[in-house]
């Protein structure tokens, strides 16, 4: 039987309820801090009462992508999840180089030391430290996804690094692979990357696509059963059209919906109401449900979206099986 792991623990995939496919709900120092410090989202009672309030809206699981040593805090995101009841899935992986610098350990290890800190993290626990000084201290809160961050030359030499490290830690694990696509775009590259290293492309999930508002690019992605996720609708220019929006009712027509998860990809102050901010994580579950629903993307559809994709997206693959298949 195969499961979805949260950071208080394995629960059944039907038991994740709606989700938010790609969020950022703490990010607690490190170098994108000090790059920018509107990322800083370390404040435990800020996002509690953050999460709380799209809880009451119905949220019932949000998947963290804040990879290792880039703010990550396996320990904050277990505090959020006990006293919300949402489930939290943590990542493990690596993001952009731009997060590290030209000194950071990533660049000094190999395909198969890396894949083996995230193995770790999804076997044994997340490091308290996060992978950011020598002593490793493992928690008891497992990572449930793998993500990785590719350039908008992929692949190059990095990509290649970290995402051949991510297909070692999937075949060992089984853990989905979630992906950051720079500015929307090489999604096909990535998928064809990971499908060619023996990953099942029900279980990869190209994020930030709907930047590229394009159908054809996106019936390329979904056909033969790909996985997107779309986080632009809040980013719209007011009085322009939404694309998001348009994605989602071309993939209704086209018959590719069971392919498209959700988030918000919210990852700084300025876009939570709880840091005085907006449009607040209740977003996808008010407004934007709310344009859903007069764009014809009724219930049935955004149970698809929210609850029956994600479901399907983020279980583990039965390693045991694919072993003995």
């Amino acid at each position: 039987m195969t499961y979805v792991r949260t950071v208080l623990g394995d629960i059944a995939p039907g038991d994740l309820g709606v989700t938010y496919a790609h969020e950022h709900l703490v990010i607690d120092g490190g170098r994108p801090v000090l790059m920018q410090p509107d990322f800083d989202l370390s404040d435990v009672e800020r996002m509690v009462t953050e999460v709380a309030s799209a809880a009451d809206l119905g949220l019932g699981a949000v998947v963290d992508a804040m990879p290792c040593d880039a703010g990550r805090n396996a320990a904050k995101l277990a505090e959020i999840s006990r006293r919300t009841g949402v489930h939290v899935v943590a990542p493990t992986g690596l993001h952009h180089d731009r997060y590290y610098g030209p000194a950071h350990w990533s660049h000094r290890l190999s395909v198969d030391a890396l894949a083996e800190l995230f193995v770790a993290d999804i076997v044994e626990g997340i490091d308290a430290n996060d992978y950011s000084g020598p002593v490793v201290r493992r928690t008891a809160h497992r990572a449930g996804v793998i993500k990785v961050a590719g350039t908008d030359a992929f692949p190059d030499d990095r990509d290649r690094l970290i995402f051949e490290a991510a297909v070692i830690a999937h075949v060992h694990t089984g853990a989905p692979i979630l992906t950051h696509c720079e500015g929307g775009r090489r999604a096909v590259e990535q998928l064809r990357f990971l499908v060619d290293h023996g990953v099942p492309r029900a279980h990869i999930v190209l994020s930030h696509v709907d930047k590229v508002v394009d159908r054809g690019y996106h019936r390329e992605l979904l056909s033969g059963g790909g996985v997107v996720e779309y986080d632009g609708s809040f980013r719209s220019p007011a009085g322009e059209p939404n694309g998001t929006l348009r994605l989602l009712s071309e993939m209704a027509e086209d018959g590719l919906l069971d392919g498209v998860l959700l988030g918000m990809d919210a990852a700084r102050r300025g876009y939570y109401k709880a840091y005085g901010g907006g449009p607040g994580l209740t977003w996808l579950l008010d407004g934007f449900s709310t344009a859903m629903d007069a764009h014809g993307l009724g219930s049935a559809q955004r149970r698809r979206l929210f609850v029956d994709n994600p479901a399907r997206a983020f279980a583990f693959v039965d390693v045991t099986s694919r072993e003995h298949g």
